[in-house]
């Protein structure tokens, strides 16, 4: 572990860094060395938070077991889709079996608030055209969404847990663990895309991992080495900082 005394990043290089990391959304194949892997959860794991008491547990998916929890989501989400596309007899079915229905710990928004709906649909409309998918093309949409539970091809998938019994701020914990695991994996080469989808359902993970009981399922991360695909090309920009900072009220 490096000394914890050492010179601190010159400015510059911290800023290109934060700003070179993004999300990925194609990956190679090829699996990300252990070692490498290890170095990169124990920088994230140093992390602050609430009081030291790192209300998180990681679950880590690489190889077979990869796979399963791969063929598992994408099952339901596949049962999912052909109710919400098909007839009623396919929405009787998943409503009979409950197959493809959430059971994620958090209930993930399909809508977002109407003061952040238009950030998220611009996001989705750049992503699209880079793509190629129309707005129309409900087949094209569909299997890039399922390509979520593919992990985008990564080979290794990361699941964040939060203790429950701090809500909020087990969550804001987290998400200062989830920033610094990237921005750890980035600057060794690897990609990362952080997908609130991965919850949408817990069952697979819960079964492949023991989990505490008072730990949630809040998002995965899937983690690998970027490839060529022009999807990866893709930044949606941030709002400017005026934007962001809040007014002081008149005196």
């Amino acid at each position: 572990m490096p000394d914890a005394t050492a010179r601190p990043l010159e400015p510059d290089a911290w800023a290109a860094l934060a700003r070179a990391r993004h999300s990925v959304r194609d990956f190679r194949p090829d699996p990300v060395p252990e070692p490498v892997l290890r170095e990169v959860l124990g920088d994230a794991i140093t992390a602050p938070s609430w009081s030291n008491t790192q209300p998180y547990r990681l679950a880590v998916a690489s190889g077979p077991l990869r796979d399963r929890i791969s063929g598992e989501l994408c099952a339901r989400f596949d049962a999912g889709m052909r109710a919400r596309r098909g007839g009623p007899v396919e929405r009787a079915r998943v409503a009979i079996t409950r197959t493809g229905l959430p059971d994620g710990d958090f209930r993930v928004p399909e809508r977002y608030p109407d003061d952040l709906q238009p950030a998220r649909v611009a996001c989705g409309r750049g992503l699209y055209e880079v793509l190629g998918i129309d707005r129309g093309d409900l087949p094209a949409r569909d299997r890039q969404m399922r390509r979520n539970f593919e992990f985008f091809g990564a080979p290794t998938v990361v699941f964040l847990f939060v203790h429950g019994g701090l809500r909020e701020y087990a969550v804001l914990d987290a998400g200062v663990l989830l920033q610094t695991l990237m921005l750890a994996a980035h600057a060794r080469g690897l990609g990362t895309c952080a997908q609130g989808a991965l919850a949408i359902w817990a069952g697979p993970v819960r079964s492949a991992f023991e989990v505490p009981p008072q730990y949630r399922l809040i998002c995965g991360v899937s983690l690998g080495y970027p490839s060529a695909e022009p999807v990866n090309a893709f930044r949606p920009g941030r709002a400017p900082l005026e934007d962001v900072l809040l007014a002081p009220r008149d005196a």
